[in-house]
């Protein structure tokens, strides 16, 4: 009898003891965001100093689960799923327990949903949030945007119906080179209100015209709308959603909505030769946590695969994003064939990114024609 009490006991310190670190962690959490938001940053700026290859070798000596064989998930008993659900980790998985507790570890979150060349934990797209002031801001040695996609190119009159809807949440994110601000290492300075990536959306929308496509490009200064509202950048997609949603009602003709966005990452991940011809690199994210999610990743995979075929490692691939930090939808549940596009990063020129937006436009053709043909939708 006595050793049935003493076993009892033990275990239920052994239960109040694990709760304790629970909630430790969870009070040092909590009283330390602002400390770990920095830590978290100042990662996110440097981890690419050292090579991926490197970093992924060094993080899988000691966590098995950051090496290149996906984690084995067996099935979930009572016990592990209500202790997922209270604590949100993952017994099956120790990058759950890491990536809350451990600064700049968060991205774990972030799924590789289809892999592309250099692509791993290391090159994963990073959000792009700089305080509102910054997004105001005028560069006064930016160039001129370009006014034609192509010089050589004869002017294609565009069909009346506009099937596509191309616009920019992120729209201050700029291209260094474009600022004439080229090689400066802070990446943080490739912030314009007018010379951005609305330039590339704008590119890729005369291009798709030119192969007959019906193109609407909101160039709308995201910046300028979340300082009427009062709202700082976390809040950008809210503000980007009701133009899509007064888009869609005014035209009921449109049937792709794409979201352009310009990466954090530096030029050796985000440019590739191809035929001895330099491109800005593209990667495709996909919310996880929106109902169209299975559609909206078809359509990405389709397009993904048309450059792998034509354009080999243009794409680096379909991100799928999910969980604190991040917002998860990107307005992709207003429909089925939305997708949200990173097209080059900082250190990318204008040549590059007109280089990808042809290419880019060409696979978005093949697709549409494709689909025209097995589906009947049209112009």
């Amino acid at each position: 009898m006595t050793n049935r009490d003493d076993n009892a006991s033990n275990f239920s310190l052994l239960v109040v003891s694990l709760l304790f670190l629970v909630c430790a962690f969870i009070l040092a959490a909590s009283i330390f965001s602002r400390e770990r938001q920095a830590v978290y940053e100042y990662l996110q700026k440097n981890v690419e100093t050292v090579s991926p290859p490197i970093l992924m070798t060094m993080l899988a000596a000691e966590l098995p689960a950051f090496s290149s064989n996906h984690v084995k998930k067996n099935p979930s008993s009572i016990i592990s799923l209500g202790f997922e659900l209270a604590t949100n980790i993952n017994i099956g998985d120790v990058r759950s327990l890491v990536g809350n507790e451990l600064p700049g570890f968060e991205i774990y979150k972030d799924e590789i949903l289809v892999t592309g060349k250099g692509t791993n934990f290391a090159t994963l797209p990073i959000e792009s949030a700089p305080p509102l002031e910054d997004t105001l801001n005028t560069t006064d040695t930016a160039k001129d945007p370009p006014t034609e996609p192509d010089p050589d190119r004869g002017k294609v009159n565009p069909p009346k119906r506009k099937s596509f809807y191309i616009y920019h949440t992120h729209s201050w994110e700029s291209y260094l080179p474009l600022l004439g601000l080229e090689g400066n290492p802070d990446a943080d300075k490739a912030v314009d209100s007018k010379m951005n990536v609305t330039a590339v959306g704008e590119m890729l929308g005369k291009e798709l015209e030119n192969l007959g496509l019906g193109v609407t490009v909101d160039k709308t200064n995201m910046g300028e709308e979340l300082k009427r509202k009062g709202w700082k950048t976390t809040r950008s997609y809210k503000v980007s959603r009701t133009f899509v949603q007064a888009a869609m009602a005014e035209n009921g003709d449109l049937q792709y909505f794409i979201d352009l966005h310009r990466d954090s990452l530096r030029k050796k991940n985000t440019t590739v030769s191809i035929n001895n011809k330099s491109y800005a690199k593209v990667v495709f994210v996909v919310g996880k946590n929106n109902p169209n999610f299975n559609e909206n990743l078809s359509l990405a995979k389709a397009i993904h695969n048309i450059l792998q075929q034509q354009y080999p490692h243009l794409s680096r691939g379909i991100i799928g994003k999910s969980g604190k930090g991040v917002d998860g939808v990107y307005n992709q549940d207003l429909s089925q064939r939305s997708i949200l596009i990173e097209i080059g990063g900082v250190d990318n020129n204008m040549d590059e990114l007109r280089n990808t937006t042809k290419a880019l436009a060409y696979a978005i053709n093949e697709y549409y024609r494709k689909a025209k043909r097995v589906g009947g939708e049209g112009e």
